[in-house]
């Protein structure tokens, strides 16, 4: 008797790869400069995922291999990517202006959008993302900054919904983006 209630039941909900942060409020309330010099907030991307990212331009290592990452993860979504935004948030906001942004972002996907603003923006929006960022003094005077490097996926509705490890791969990410596009 129960196999034939078990048989009818929906299927159990797709499993996240990366972390589970629905219902945290992150993410909310930010106001930044983009790489074209217009003024965006999160409620600009209604409708789409907003897969956002804090990075810099002269990061040696991580920055540059997370965006190619994110470039395959859009060209895997095929025509889902219309319904996705990356967004880098600059934790260098000193050296990366709209310009610098533009093209270094540029570079990796025309699609994809550069953001920065004053020091204290900056530090608003990675305080509301709950995200890390700091200079580390370098050779000769020059500096460069230490920070999260975890990709934050907000749903269409721009509420945080999973926070993945910029070392989970292309597969999770793509996995994870099609959940919120569901």
């Amino acid at each position: 008797m129960m196999t034939g209630l078990l048989g009818c039941s929906d299927p159990a909900p797709a499993k996240l790869k990366g972390s589970d942060i629905s219902g945290t409020k992150i993410g909310r309330g930010w106001a930044l400069t983009g790489m074209d010099g217009k003024p965006y907030t999160s409620a600009d991307f209604a409708g789409k995922v907003q897969l956002v990212f804090f990075g810099f331009t002269q990061c040696p290592d991580i920055c540059p291999s997370s965006l190619a990452e994110l470039s395959e993860v859009m060209r895997q979504l095929g025509d889902q990517a219309s319904k996705v935004q990356v967004l880098l948030i600059t934790v260098d906001p000193e050296r990366d202006t709209p310009e610098v942004l533009r093209a270094y972002v540029s570079g990796f996907s025309p699609k994809f959008l550069g953001l920065t603003g004053t020091p204290a923006e900056i530090k608003q929006v990675a305080a509301s993302f709950k995200a890390y960022y700091a200079k580390a003094p370098a050779a000769k005077g020059s500096y460069t900054m230490d920070h999260s490097s975890s990709f934050y996926l907000l749903d269409p509705k721009g509420e945080a919904r999973v926070l993945v490890s910029n070392t989970a791969g292309v597969a999770a990410l793509v996995h994870d983006i099609q959940l919120l596009l569901k």
